[in-house]
């Protein structure tokens, strides 16, 4: 493996998304990551569809496919003493460990926190539960949307306060896989210090409130709760997504030397009563939307997107998903990567979003990407390897 991770050994016994995506950026970096699945069904999400892809005897799960690339697989039965043995084998190798269980449920296999740092004192545990390890609710179940919902990110959501909306992928799982991969790295960096492993605790709800950003501020400083209000900024205007003749445009007015240029692009009067700053703009926002979509009403997106460009204005399209993967910016930026699946043959996946420069500009970045195990894919290498044989 290369990347800057190639020297680590992870453990991944998480299902679902929070802790799989995890590992995956881990082993995005060139960590070995072997990933513990459950006999005769694995991770859950083998079993998440349509859509299934491959031959009726062998479909995986495109779920599957989109969070468990770079991984190994090997089957435990986690209640089984011969499997658990196995187990116990691979935390004596590992560097990190993934889960994603409930409170309790690892204590409750023999597995708790305290036997793996005893067995392996230079482990690194990622932990990722639901609403947290501890506090009055810290027994709870983590699902994406209700976690969504309870961590205030629905409420920003959607056409307006009366129209809660989920966001359309699963974010509050991807956030806090990704707050608890930048947690290992950082506990790995501590390690090259100490010696010593640590314990890594992350939460859904707690990688949500992590991005509340400026609406969580506009709450805890200045008293103000932020309501979805559809396509447009809360804090400036002109800022969102403005109908056309043919369709709509994106556009982010930030400054107001840019509300100066958008304005004499299109023979708008910049110091207008109620919109010659942007804190008037944002209090008649209703307004100001309504004489720029005035202003746009003849051109069509192509043309108008041009025009914006050409006066400096930042603007953009609202592409579908397979515009863009057909994107030359999106293959430019390493976003699509190919691999060889054992069952599916030639596949063309999301690729990860870093990329790595060394001396003299010369680009390092992780090329030999693997594809989603199928089940119990690399079991028998990881037993011999155990045992000294690989």
């Amino acid at each position: 493996m290369s990347g800057p991770l190639s020297d680590i050994v992870v453990v991944d016994l998480s299902r679902a998304l929070a802790g799989p995506h995890a590992g995956m950026m881990l082993g995005d970096l060139g960590a070995r990551v072997i990933k513990v699945e459950a006999p005769g069904h694995g991770d859950d999400t083998r079993g998440w569809g349509p859509p299934f892809v491959g031959d009726p005897d062998t479909l995986e799960s495109t779920y599957f496919l989109s969070t468990n690339r770079n991984k190994e697989s090997i089957t435990l039965d986690l209640k089984a003493d011969a499997d658990k043995d196995v187990l116990w084998r691979l935390v004596d190798r590992a560097d990190v460990l993934i889960e994603n269980f409930r409170t309790g449920v690892l204590d409750r296999l023999g597995l708790g926190i305290d036997d793996l740092r005893a067995r392996n004192p230079r482990l690194v545990v990622l932990s990722i539960t639901g609403f947290g390890h501890d506090g009055p609710e810290g027994g709870r179940a983590g699902y994406d949307q209700i976690a969504q919902g309870e961590a205030g990110l629905m409420s920003l959501t959607g056409s307006g306060p009366e129209d809660p909306q989920r966001v359309g992928v699963p974010i509050a799982d991807l956030l806090s896989g990704m707050y608890g991969a930048y947690g290992v790295v950082a506990a790995l960096n501590e390690r090259h210090r100490t010696g010593g492993g640590s314990v890594v605790r992350t939460s859904l709800l707690a990688a949500v409130v992590g991005v509340h950003a400026f609406q969580g501020t506009r709450w805890t400083v200045a008293k103000e709760v932020g309501r979805a209000q559809g396509n447009h900024h809360p804090s400036i205007v002109p800022y969102g997504l403005f109908h056309c003749r043919d369709g709509s445009v994106q556009i982010a007015v930030g400054s107001e030397a840019l509300w100066r240029k958008l304005c004499d692009a299109f023979g708008m009067d910049p110091a207008v009563e109620g919109m010659a700053t942007n804190r008037e703009r944002v209090g008649n926002r209703q307004r100001v939307i309504e004489v720029v979509e005035a202003a746009f009403a003849d051109w069509d997106a192509e043309p108008l997107l041009a025009r914006l460009a050409d006066a400096g204005i930042p603007a953009g399209k609202v592409r579908t998903l397979d515009e863009v993967y057909a994107w030359d910016q999106a293959a430019s930026q390493g976003l699509l990567v190919d691999v060889e699946h054992p069952t599916l043959g030639p596949l063309t996946l999301p690729g990860p979003p870093l990329r790595f420069f060394g001396d003299g500009g010369a680009e390092v970045t992780r090329r030999d990407h693997v594809a989603p195990p199928t089940l119990d894919q690399h079991g028998a290498a990881i037993r011999a390897w155990l045992e000294g044989d690989a």
